[in-house]
C-alpha cells in the first residue's frame, strides 16, 4: 500500500485529464465545471486504497473510483438546487452559474455517466459493481428525503436520525471501499467487512461534522461555525440535548430553534451553552468514539496482513482527529 498522498495525486491527475468534449455544451460544461472544483475526493481515494489492501494495483480501480466521485458530485448538484445554495467549494453552484433546468439535466447526465465507467470491467465484476451502486444510489436518495422530512417534524428520534445520516452519507463511504474489494476480487467476507468499516467510519465522520459545526475552530472548520444552529437543524447534538434537558432548558431550546434573528451570535452561544449544560456535547463525542471503535473492530476480522490493518486504522484515526 502507498501513502494517502499517492492516491490523492492519482485521482487529481485523472480528473485533470478528464474532458467531456461533447455537444450540447450546456449539458457537459456544467459537469466538467463541478468535477474540476476539486474537494477532498475522499470516496474515490478510499476505493483505490481498498483495492491495494487486497494486493491488487489500485489503477485497476480508477474507473470504479471515478464512478463514485461522479455520483457524489451529481448528488451535490441536485442538493444545491434543493437548498438554493449559492456556493459550492467557494465557487458558484451549477444552478447559479447556469440555471436550475441545466442543473437538473446535467445532474441526470452525471448519474448515467457514473454507470458507464463500470463498462470497463468484465461482466462478473461489472454486475457486482452495478448491483452495489444501484442499492447505494437509492439509499442516498432515501437519506436525502428523510433529511427533507425531518425539517418539518418535531418528533424525530435518535435512531431515525442515525438512519438518515447512514443513508445520506455513510453508505457511499462503505460502497466506495467495497468497490475496491470487488475490483480486487477478494472474498465476499472481506468485501462485506471493509464495507462495514467504511459505513461505521462514515457515521462517525458525519456525527463529528455535527459536533464541529457547533464547536469547531472558525479558522480551520472551512464553514460558518454554528451554521446548523442558524438553520434550526435538528442534529444529533440537538436531539441529545432535548433528551437530557430539564423543563426550562427544553423550553429555551425549543424557543431558540423557532426564531431567525438578524444577528445570530447570541443565539449560537445560548444553544452551545445548553448543549454543554445538558452534556449533549459529551454524548455526541462518545457516539463518535463508539462508531470509530466499531469500524476498527471489523479490521480484526478481516483476512489481511497486520500492517494493512494498521494503515486502515491510522487512516481512520487521522480522519477522526480532524478539526476541519
Amino acid at each position: 500500500m502507498h501513502a494517502l498522498s499517492h492516491y490523492q495525486e492519482l485521482i487529481s491527475e485523472y480528473f485533470t485529464e478528464l474532458h467531456l468534449n461533447k455537444e450540447p455544451k450546456n449539458l457537459y460544461e456544467p459537469i466538467e465545471y463541478i468535477l474540476h472544483l476539486g474537494g477532498k475526493r475522499m470516496r474515490p481515494i478510499l476505493t483505490l486504497m481498498a483495492t491495494e489492501v487486497f494486493d491488487v494495483d489500485c489503477k485497476k480501480a480508477l474507473a470504479a473510483a471515478t464512478a463514485i466521485e461522479v455520483f457524489h458530485n451529481f448528488s451535490l448538484v441536485h442538493d444545491d438546487i434543493m437548498d438554493d445554495a449559492p456556493l459550492r467549494r467557494g465557487n458558484e453552484t451549477v444552478h447559479e452559474k447556469w440555471n436550475v433546468n441545466t442543473g437538473i439535466l446535467s445532474g441526470d447526465a452525471m448519474l448515467i455517466l457514473a454507470y458507464q465507467h463500470f463498462e470497463e470491467y468484465e461482466p462478473k465484476i461489472f454486475r457486482e459493481l452495478a448491483k452495489l451502486f444501484s442499492k447505494t444510489a437509492l439509499e442516498v436518495c432515501e437519506g436525502q428525503q428523510y433529511d427533507v422530512d425531518f425539517e418539518t417534524r418535531e418528533d424525530v428520534t435518535i435512531p431515525e436520525y442515525l438512519k438518515m445520516i447512514e443513508y445520506k452519507t455513510a453508505v457511499l463511504v462503505g460502497a466506495a471501499m467495497k468497490m475496491g474489494a470487488i475490483v480486487a476480487e477478494t472474498s465476499e467476507e472481506n468485501a462485506n467487512l471493509i464495507y462495514d468499516f467504511g459505513l461505521n467510519l462514515g457515521i462517525a465522520f458525519q456525527l463529528q461534522d455535527d459536533y464541529l459545526d457547533a464547536f469547531g475552530n472558525p479558522e480551520t472548520f472551512g464553514k460558518q461555525v454554528g451554521g446548523d444552529i442558524i438553520e434550526n437543524k435538528k442534529t444529533y447534538l440537538y436531539l441529545k440535548a432535548m433528551e437530557f434537558a430539564n423543563a426550562d432548558e427544553k423550553e429555551q431550546l425549543l424557543h431558540l430553534f423557532s426564531i431567525q434573528p438578524t444577528f445570530n451570535i447570541d443565539k449560537i452561544e445560548s444553544v452551545k451553552n445548553i448543549f454543554n449544560q445538558t452534556k449533549a456535547s459529551e454524548a455526541t463525542q462518545k457516539a463518535i468514539q463508539d462508531y470509530t471503535f466499531k469500524a476498527f473492530e471489523t479490521l480484526e476480522k478481516m483476512n489481511i496482513s497486520s500492517d494493512k490493518k494498521q494503515m486502515l486504522r491510522t487512516f481512520g484515526e487521522n480522519l477522526m482527529n480532524r478539526n476541519v
